[in-house]
């Protein structure tokens, strides 16, 4: 292809960034490798299609192995939809009408991280109304694309490091100084973002500060040469603390150690326009500088740790009558109800990362036939020796089903659900599988200390458990449960982790009526704390994640090749 097509190719793949809700900060960044097509992202809004990059084209082959990468920011808590389309490259025209369009293929990212060794193979396909533009086949299949994911190293990189001082400038007029710093990351935009406060250090002019470790994302975005500011000050006790001074440096310079490089001019700028003498205000020495790959979400779900959900459903009889359309589980044919819209919402992100798409489902709350007993813990489909349904559909389509068949009771129990899920997760802690359950209730919870106790129990586990309040009661009570600015306790035991996030659905509601969008903010919400809590469990268990397997190496030999030419012929 001449240059400017070349070029044209190259910067389509850097023109966008992969971001369907603005404003994220990612959770990491992935590298996909694929085979010759052209990559679209969905927004989440208008589910529009927009190119994020092509790859570079190969003459004559049926089976293309690119050397361009799509650089993604990968979300756990998002559905970032993708679509592929393989074209055969006819002229040095950039516009792809002029050239025959292959066939193409839907995924999510989530699909593709939470494959065995990220890697997913996905049938070609030539859709009609694509077809209609580019000459395809409806619904025939037009070969495999391979599509692997591999987090970029840079992103999981911390840096531990320690400092010391020398005569820093006296401060207090009855001491020394009480001195801490203060490390700041700068901007594209030309601000500072604070990343790390350390300890004071009381009553001396020459501290040493404890070491810390920092995300080396945290400290300079991956951009080594980005500038570090630091400053120095002395602690006040009301708050206004005295500014000592400050330098600059960066990730480059720190990671050369302890040397003659690493020793910093403390300057006060207002101190030295006044004194002519000022040489400064004292001097930070690093004392050591050390670095470590951690072990990431995507370590774990590529050496092959599998997330299993199950989902709760409250039946109690506050809903209200389902067949009246006031109620809470009323089955509206043309849109779903707010129970079935977080289950899909949370349930369409999770089941990426399990192989089976086999998920358990429970009820509690309602009077069962034959002989009308209260359960607090029984399964949608009616079998009790095994409760799994195949995929989200399965689930809905059980939810339905058991509404037909079950009468709405009360009260609203969650601690059997809670250890239901905990059984299963005390069975499995050797860091090959996690259990996220979620609970979806319209009430204020009966049965609060057995609950507390349940979680506090299953903090032990490798599980998470999420709560989403439907309907417009008062959900005060369940704050107590979602553990962010207090720790849940039981019998006066703390629990180990905070391991439940707690939201009610109308808080992200779409004002338009956007259910899309209103799922898709749940689902970004509830979903966010997951990976974080999945890692502290892994660290706390000291548990590794699995090597990855090998990359995989097409096993083509020259008459596979001429086969696949053949078939590849006679199909499309």
């Amino acid at each position: 292809m001449e240059g400017d097509v070349v070029d044209k190719l190259e910067d389509m793949s850097s023109v966008y960034d992969f971001d369907p809700i603005t404003g994220n900060i990612p959770a990491t960044k992935v590298e996909i490798t694929v085979s010759l097509c052209v990559l679209y992202t969905q927004g989440v809004e208008t589910k529009q299609w927009r190119e994020f990059g092509r790859t570079e084209v190969i003459d004559n082959t049926l089976n293309p192995d690119f050397v361009r990468k799509y650089i993604l920011d990968y979300f756990f808590e998002e559905k970032q939809s993708l679509r592929f389309d393989l074209y055969d490259v006819d002229s040095k025209s950039p516009d792809l009408s002029k050239h025959d369009f292959l066939g193409q293929t839907f995924c999510t990212l989530g699909e593709i991280v939470g494959s065995p060794a990220s890697r997913l193979e996905k049938s070609l396909g030539s859709y009609c109304f694509v077809s209609l533009l580019h000459r395809g086949i409806p619904g025939k299949k037009c070969g495999t694309i391979i599509l692997s994911a591999e987090e970029l190293s840079n992103c999981r990189d911390s840096a531990t490091m320690q400092f010391c001082a020398n005569k820093l400038d006296k401060k207090d007029f009855f001491g020394k100084s009480d001195p801490f710093m203060v490390f700041y990351r700068s901007n594209e935009d030309g601000t500072f973002t604070i990343c790390h406060k350390t300890e004071v250090v009381k009553n001396t002019l020459n501290p040493v500060w404890q070491p810390f470790t920092i995300p080396v994302r945290a400290l300079c975005n991956g951009d080594y040469d980005r500038t570090i500011k630091v400053e120095v000050y002395d602690w006040d006790r009301d708050g206004s603390h005295d500014f000592i001074g400050d330098f600059t440096t960066s990730y480059r310079e720190l990671a050369r150690g302890q040397s003659q490089f690493n020793v910093y001019e403390v300057i006060n700028t207002k101190k030295k326009m006044k004194k002519k003498k000022y040489v400064n205000s004292g001097t930070v020495t690093l004392l050591s500088f050390s670095v470590e790959s951690e072990f990431t979400f995507l370590d774990y779900i590529k050496g092959g740790t599998q997330i299993n959900f199950t989902v709760a459903i409250d039946f109690t009889a506050s809903n209200g009558n389902p067949s009246q359309s006031t109620s809470l589980h009323y089955m509206n044919p043309y849109q779903l109800n707010a129970y079935a819209m977080a289950l899909k919402a949370v349930g369409e992100i999770i089941q990426d990362y399990d192989s089976d798409k086999m998920f358990p489902a429970l009820g509690f709350g309602a009077k069962l036939p034959p002989d009308g007993h209260v359960s607090h813990e029984f399964p949608l489909n009616g079998n009790i020796e095994n409760p799994y349904c195949n995929g989200i559909e399965g689930i809905l389509e059980a939810y339905h089903q058991s509404l037909k068949t079950v009468q709405l009771y009360g009260p609203t129990n969650f601690a059997p659900v809670v250890n239901h899920v905990a059984r299963y997760a005390a069975a499995v802690q050797d860091g090959s599988q996690y259990f996220v359950l979620l609970i979806i209730t319209d009430g204020v919870i009966s049965d609060m200390a057995q609950t507390k106790e349940a979680i506090v129990n299953g903090a032990k586990l490798p599980m998470s458990i999420i709560i989403v309040g439907v309907g417009q009661a008062e959900f005060d009570a369940m704050v107590e449960l979602d553990g962010d600015d207090i720790r849940i306790s039981s019998r006066g035991k703390l629990a180990e982790r905070d391991i439940v996030q707690f939201v009610p659905f109308r808080d992200y509601m779409d004002r338009t009526g956007n259910h899309v969008l209103s799922m898709a903010r749940l689902a970004k919400d509830v979903l966010a704390e997951i990976p974080d809590q999945f890692i502290s469990y892994m660290k706390s268990r000291g548990i590794k994640p699995n090597p990855a397997p090998p990359p995989y190496t097409p096993p083509w030999t020259h008459t596979d090749l001429k086969l696949a030419s053949q078939l590849f012929t006679e199909d499309c």
